[in-house]
């Protein structure tokens, strides 16, 4: 058995000894009355002065943490007990479980304290009894009787991965007439690869309402907050069950994650209420249907959602419901496209872009897993003579006859070790090559974050991120002004070079000899790219 060392049982003898009985326990964070035990939510370790009633330590602490929890809280009830107890040493400890009472006779063997068995502790019962009152009175997340059937109807929609083949702004109208709810307005979230869910609208306004209001004001953080805030509607959204690492950059996509470690999010947003992570019984039912019938609908078409133009298509679906209150056992579902409303959309965004070379519509995701973490990279320029000498000595793809005005070809440089950078330059090639390299804004909509985002286009329309630059940045926001004045010259044509060298002696300044690849292909502007600012959204995960 574990025992103090001598200097700290000669400095807990130091305390006074009071003439009063503490009582301690350690017992589950749980009410009877909650029968699920999915959420482990651990141990509640208090000591109170029965003599005085008055708790001088508490700590929470895991299911299958060892007895010497209990000491430790203890301790800390002598040395540093909570307000207004002052520091001292009890002359009675009493507790109501034999193995605790025969581990700190042992431990407390030095210090003169009487370790008694009893079997009530009136003034622990009382707290605990306490405690189990308050979580008797919170408001589960989602109402216990729907709540295992929604989270089903949830992973059957991951599973679907209807993000794969619609955009956001590709609405499905899901009309229901049933809890006050008329016709709910479906965007889907995740093609972007930065947020997976639904949102579903309570009315068109609010959908046009809140792109609107994005797009009128995009420098403003507090203005996208708002908006983003004044929303009126249901959500879904899916995030890792993992969620202790800070660094979400090296976190894998979540799309990438087994069905295990993926946990579904229900919740609210109303411009009077502000965002809330609980449903309550009529909006667990609206959403219980509302994915239900999604579900079906991407099932029954998911053929010609896929297709490059976004079809008109409806179908009616009867939804039962799980055996509630509700006297109705079943509600009929309207599930629409609405090619006309994501048309308007598409234009309130400036997605149409007549005439230009690159061909938008087929833009299908951002990823960020091509370029390594650990990469050098730079924004500068290749003279005419040093770019000839590449095109001879490295794998070279070239766009197009450039014609050589000012002092070179503006390019994006890549530096990391030769196996990453072979890696990199054969998943290029695999991709048909670069089509384009843009600089597009973004932002992180709570912590008030500009971002100059680094893009590279491949051939067959893949987006892939190389960068991250804060707006504020001086030293890049004059490596930006050098670039667009660079491609202007060039009449739009940049390049992108692929190096090794990245842990030798040309580490961060790669000579001629540690350039691998030279892939020519067109600026874009974010107008001609044609995504908008592309906006962290926030997890909408509740403590």
């Amino acid at each position: 058995m574990t025992s103090f060392n001598r200097s700290t049982s000669r400095r807990l003898k130091k305390l006074t000894q009071i003439p009063s009985v503490w009582e301690g326990d350690r017992r589950p964070l749980s009410s009877p009355n909650q029968v699920s035990d999915s959420e482990a939510k651990g141990e509640c370790i208090l000591w109170v002065d029965y003599s005085q009633g008055v708790v001088r330590g508490m700590d929470v602490v895991a299911s299958d943490t060892g007895p010497e929890a209990i000491v430790r809280t203890l301790m800390q009830a002598m040395e540093h007990p909570q307000s207004p107890a002052r520091p001292a040493r009890p002359q009675r400890i009493v507790v109501k479980d034999r193995e605790i009472q025969f581990y700190l006779r042992g431990v407390l063997q030095d210090l003169d304290i009487a370790i008694d068995y009893a079997p009530e502790l009136p003034l622990i019962d009382e707290l605990f009894r306490g405690f189990a009152d308050i979580l008797d009175s919170q408001t589960p997340d989602l109402p216990p009787q729907y709540a295992q059937i929604l989270r089903e109807k949830a992973f059957a929609i991951w599973q679907a991965a209807p993000w794969e083949f619609l955009q956001e702004q590709q609405i499905l109208s899901i009309e229901i007439n049933k809890w006050d709810v008329g016709t709910l307005y479906a965007s889907v979230m995740g093609m972007l690869g930065m947020e997976y869910g639904i949102l579903f609208y309570r009315s068109e306004e609010s959908l046009k309402q809140f792109r609107a209001a994005v797009l009128t004001d995009e420098e403003s953080t507090e203005h996208l907050e708002e908006a983003f805030l004044k929303q009126d509607c249901l959500f879904l959204t899916f995030e890792s069950v993992d969620e202790t690492d800070e660094d979400e950059d090296e976190e894998d996509d979540l799309a990438d994650l087994p069905l295990s470690e993926i946990d579904p999010t229900f919740g609210n947003i109303h411009p009077l209420e502000g965002l809330r992570s609980v449903l309550y019984d009529e909006e667990a039912l609206v959403i219980l249907v509302a994915i239900e019938s999604l579900s079906r609908f991407i099932r029954d078409h998911r053929r010609q959602l896929h297709e490059d133009i976004f079809p008109t298509l409806g179908r009616r679906y009867r939804i039962s419901l799980p055996q509630s209150e509700e006297s109705t056992k079943s509600v009929p579902v309207t599930v629409s496209t609405m090619p006309q409303l994501a048309a308007e959309l598409e234009e309130m965004a400036g997605f149409g872009i007549d005439g230009e070379e690159i061909d938008n519509l087929d833009f299908q995701s951002l990823r960020d897993d091509l370029i390594p973490e650990d990469s050098f990279l730079s924004l500068g320029v290749v003279s005419w003579e040093i770019l000839d000498s590449l095109r001879k000595g490295v794998s070279y793809h070239q766009a197009s006859e450039i014609k050589q005005v000012g002092d070179g070809l503006p390019v994006i440089l890549i530096q990391t070790s030769r196996p990453k950078a072979k890696t990199v330059i054969e998943r290029i090639e695999a991709a048909g090559g670069l089509r384009a390299i843009c600089f597009n804004p973004g932002a992180d909509l709570f912590d008030g974050d500009r971002y100059d985002l680094g893009l590279l286009q491949t051939q067959n329309s893949e987006l892939f991120l190389f960068g991250e630059f804060l707006d504020e940045d001086p030293i890049h926001v004059e490596a930006r002004k050098k670039w667009n004045q660079r491609c202007k010259n060039t009449q739009g044509y940049c390049g992108l070079i692929i190096a090794k060298g990245l842990t030798g002696a040309s580490r961060g300044n790669p000579q001629l000899r540690d350039m691998m690849a030279l892939f020519e292909g067109r600026s874009l502007s974010p107008k001609d790219l044609g995504i908008g600012t592309l906006q962290l959204m926030p997890q909408l995960k509740f403590e």
